[in-house]
């Protein structure tokens, strides 16, 4: 955990005034730059010291064998696991010979900041080498929005004393050395120099090296170019070797004179481009980037984000530190899915190597939603990506014996990963949330080519799925069983909430598309007799619920459980899956992360406002949040039943996750999903956003006492719209479109352009909240963070 205040808070970046190299491998994760095709961490421009080198591309990973204690039919045969990749950031220096190193001689001043407007990354170092001679250091890296190939880094020397000899050396790196992983050897194995040189030359400022994969046959090049500035005796020459390029820049200057460099890099891969072929693509990112220019970059930069920070931005009074906190989830969400094109939203994004860079259900449930309603494009090549993947899915479902698609729970290459079936395989309801993430997108922006030509097959084939899997009882009722839900600390369970009530909805979505679009459905092979099967288990569908206590089950029987001994476990047994065996757990009454509670959120028309409430103070004494997915739907539904201050708690821990590293795994990479979930809380849970069946949009705001207004902007079906909830008011502007219908508080609310309306909050009815686990209450925060 970060308790040492190394980051100012500042509502539009995020500042480190001093360099902790305890802490260097989390601020590696926080100040990564991405485009969602390339992802350069936030590593020192030397490369040395790091926690974790890492430059990664969206998709490009080796392949490691999956072996098994006993085998099993089905089991996947292969893992995938990101590569880092040519580093292009590494950019050396040496003064008088001396290696600017900053665990030797003395720094005198150290400042990142990771501007949230610009896009880019600066830094400031002052240092003295072990024999006195004194340096300034400025650099300023970006990864480009606007070009998805291109990142581009401006560094300057300058003497502070004395006339000094510098030499820079700006390389391209491949097969660096990464920290072993000793969790799992299978892993390290094909990290350790995962890339087969093809090709590397330095000519002039040009330099380039071409690699491959051995298992999983993917190519690799980056070429990068330089300009240079400085006194007219600088030299400059170039060199090349299988893994490394550099130019090497040597220059004498006086005090005060500054030698200047702009590196311009360019990246591509490919499975199945030639390497010539590859080359040119390189090659020809780099002429463009060139030609626009350091200040021509940092110009589309800035204007890229300008658009979205118009149509996405959150505003928050009462507490800088969330301020700070949903502006930097938004960027890194941004970063993750702006320019990602018909790839994965992996649950690190491409800040960090963990969970191997795969994507989970995370990306549809918890980034879409964010995404569909700040930059409907990038949501939608996400799903793209899903349906360029449904040959494997289908697959994956005749392997299983079942219709339709089955859908990897973790994967890079659309195989399943996971070899842990009951976690995994068993994880059914990935389905169903791929199928509402397909509704939702529809929903937000009306796009019914994509629904046509995209989500219908995407509908149609997890619908199948559903009813090959499940069954009617010979009551009529129909039956989801031995299936794993959200919480992954039960499974194999039957007719879990959650993937029933989301499946019901794939169900009727698959239906209701097929009848709108019936020559394309019947292309599918989508018969009336089928549409009619999916509606007849959606209606039947079971949701288990326990007339005795009054709230529905997680799972059928998950009530009559044994209770999880919360007073025996000690505080330091938390994640309990580190130090209790899943036997154990899947059990017991204890949930790991919230997932009937999701399922209020996600299906709240299943359930009344009294029963959410009940069902709510049953399942937060046993939910440990050994998740980080957990305490943003937490907040959402405590908000939604009168639990304002637990809701803005729950808030606090979703968006200081990583930059408090609340999980103690920044390191690792970032929580995108979790960032994510910090502005659905707020947007949400405090703004009462719901959409509507027929294609509306609802508000039910209502504010806790420690924030005094609230702000934020959306897309919604060519509109942008801005809602601001104050502690007595909401107001609703329509800044672009044609005029548009909300709901607030179930009354109809007609807007245009010409002016905002304004509408009375009702009073909220407080309840007194339930309590955690002993232990696992979310930290409380105070009413005077301004």
């Amino acid at each position: 955990m970060i308790t040492d205040p190394a980051f100012e808070v500042s509502p539009w970046s995020l500042r480190e005034s001093e360099l902790n190299l305890d802490l260097l491998p989390q601020s590696e994760s926080v100040f990564a730059l991405s485009n969602g095709h390339i992802g350069w961490r936030g590593n020192l421009d030397e490369g040395e010291p790091n926690g974790l080198p890492g430059t990664y591309l969206n998709g490009l990973h080796e392949l490691h064998p999956l072996p098994y204690a006993e085998a099993g039919y089905g089991y996947p045969e292969s893992g995938q696991t990101v590569i880092n990749v040519t580093n292009g950031k590494l950019i050396r220096l040496l003064v008088d010979d001396e290696p600017f190193d900053l665990r030797y001689g003395t720094v005198r001043r150290h400042e990142r900041e990771l501007d949230l407007r610009a896009g880019v990354l600066r830094r400031v170092c002052e240092w003295v080498s072990p024999a006195g001679r004194a340096v300034r250091v400025v650099s300023t890296r970006m990864v480009s929005f606007q070009q998805r190939a291109v990142a581009a880094i401006a560094y300057e020397v300058e003497p502070l004393d004395d006339e000094v000899r510098v030499v820079i050396q700006s390389e391209l790196a491949a097969n660096e050395e990464v920290p072993y992983s000793p969790g799992d050897p299978r892993v390290s194995a094909a990290l350790q120099s995962p890339l087969r040189p093809e090709e590397h030359s330095a000519a002039g400022t040009r330099l380039r090296l071409v690699h491959s994969t051995t298992r999983s046959r993917l190519r690799l090049a980056v070429a990068a170019d330089h300009r240079i500035e400085g006194p007219d005796t600088t030299q400059v020459s170039a060199d090349s070797g299988d893994d490394v390029s550099r130019l090497t820049v040597t220059s004498v200057l006086p005090a005060g004179r500054r030698l200047r460099l702009e590196k311009y890099v360019a990246y591509g891969w490919s499975a199945t481009r030639s390497l010539p072929a590859l080359r040119d693509q390189a090659d020809a990112a780099l002429v463009g980037a060139r030609d626009t220019g350091w200040q021509g970059l940092l110009d589309q930069q800035r204007a890229y984000l300008d658009d979205f920070w118009e149509r996405a931005d959150v505003e928050v009074d009462g507490d800088t530190e969330i301020q700070q906190a949903v502006r930097f989830a938004l960027f890194h969400v941004l970063q993750v899915g702006a320019r990602a094109e018909e790839r994965a939203i992996p649950a690190k994004g491409l800040t960090g190597s963990g969970y191997d860079g795969h994507t989970f259900w995370d990306a549809e449930t918890f980034v879409l939603p964010l995404l569909s309603f700040t930059a409907p494009r990038a949501a939608a090549e996400v799903l793209r990506w899903r349906y360029n993947m449904l040959p494997a899915a289908q697959d994956r479902a005749r392997q299983l014996g079942l219709a339709g698609a089955a859908f990897p729970w973790r994967t890079i290459n659309g195989d399943e990963a996971s070899g842990y079936w009951p976690a995994g395989t068993a994880a059914f309801h990935i389905n169903a949330d791929i199928a509402h993430a397909v509704v939702r997108y529809v929903a937000t922006t009306g796009d019914e080519v994509f629904e046509r030509d995209t989500g219908l097959e995407l509908l149609v084939e997890t619908a199948r799925l559903w009813r090959s899997l499940g069954h009617h009882d010979h009551a009529g009722a129909f039956h989801i069983d031995g299936v794993t839900g959200p919480d992954e600390y039960s499974a194999i369970s039957d007719d879990n909430a959650f993937t029933n009530l989301m499946a019901q909805a794939n169900l009727t979505a698959a239906a209701d598309a097929a009848e709108k679009h019936p020559r394309h459905a019947a292309a599918l092979g989508v018969s009336d007799e089928e549409t009619a099967a999916w509606r007849d288990a959606a209606t039947a569908m079971t949701l288990p619920y326990n007339a005795d206590l009054g709230v529905h089950e997680q799972s059928a029987g998950y009530t009559k459980h044994q209770a999880w001994d919360f007073a025996g476990t000690p505080e330091d047994h938390f994640p309990l899956m580190l130090h209790y065996p899943y036997f154990d757990l899947y059990r017991k009454q204890v949930v790991k992360q919230a997932d009937l509670v999701l399922a209020m959120y996600l299906c709240g028309h299943a359930f009344t406002h009294e029963q959410k409430a009940r069902n709510f103070a049953y399942y937060e004494p046993l939910t440990v949040r050994d998740s980080s997915l957990s305490a943003y739907c937490q907040s959402v539904i405590a908000s939604e039943v009168g639990h304002l201050q637990l809701a803005y708690d729950y808030l606090g821990e979703s968006a200081m996750i990583d930059l408090e590293d609340l999980e103690n795994n920044a390191r690792d990479g970032l929580h995108i999903a979790a960032l994510a979930g910090t502005w659905t809380a707020l947007v949400a849970g405090f703004g009462g956003m719901r959409l509507v069946d027929g294609g509306s949009i609802s508000f039910a705001p209502k504010l806790p006492e420690a924030l005094s207004r609230i702000a934020f902007r959306l897309l919604f079906r060519g509109r942008r719209l801005r809602v601001e909830v104050g502690s007595k008011t909401a107001t609703y502007t329509l800044a672009a479109g044609e005029p548009l219908e909300i709901r607030h508080y179930d009354q109809p609310v007609k807007l245009s352009t010409e002016k905002p309306v304004v509408r009375d909050l009702p009073e909220v009815n407080h309840r007194p909240a339930p309590a955690q686990p002993p232990g696992r209450a979310p930290l409380h925060r105070p009413h005077h963070l301004t």
